[in-house]
């Protein structure tokens, strides 16, 4: 009697800690993605880094004033900000700023991919 008392306890238990084990390797399964925007998270580069060249109306470049300029042309910036620095094409010019960070060229990168929402 005892060793069914014991089991009646012992099998809900396990099936309690098996549970619980398998639910929190699920929740590590999902990795949250920031969704990046145009207005929190690109323009502070292009911000800092284009302007004035690329700002009207000092800027006399290919505009890069808002968001659509810069959508319809963020190949051609990914292209030219990872150009090694002695290019002459890289952005921005060496003797004018500073390259951009690995992490900024990842945010225009993931800005890119997610179909470059505002």
């Amino acid at each position: 009697m005892k060793k069914i008392r014991l089991l009646t306890l012992i099998i809900p238990l396990s099936l309690l800690i098996v549970n619980c084990s398998t639910s929190k390797k699920r929740k590590s399964d999902y990795v949250e993605v920031k969704k990046i925007s145009y207005k929190t998270d690109v323009e502070p580069i292009i911000a800092n880094s284009c302007t004035p060249c690329h700002i009207p109306p000092q800027g006399k470049k290919e505009p890069l004033e808002n968001y659509d300029h810069v959508k319809a042309n963020i190949g051609a910036i990914l292209e030219r900000v990872q150009l090694p620095q002695d290019s002459r094409k890289f952005m921005p010019p060496v003797n004018k700023k500073p390259a951009l960070t690995a992490d900024q060229i990842s945010v225009l990168v993931k800005w890119q991919q997610q179909n470059m929402t505002e």
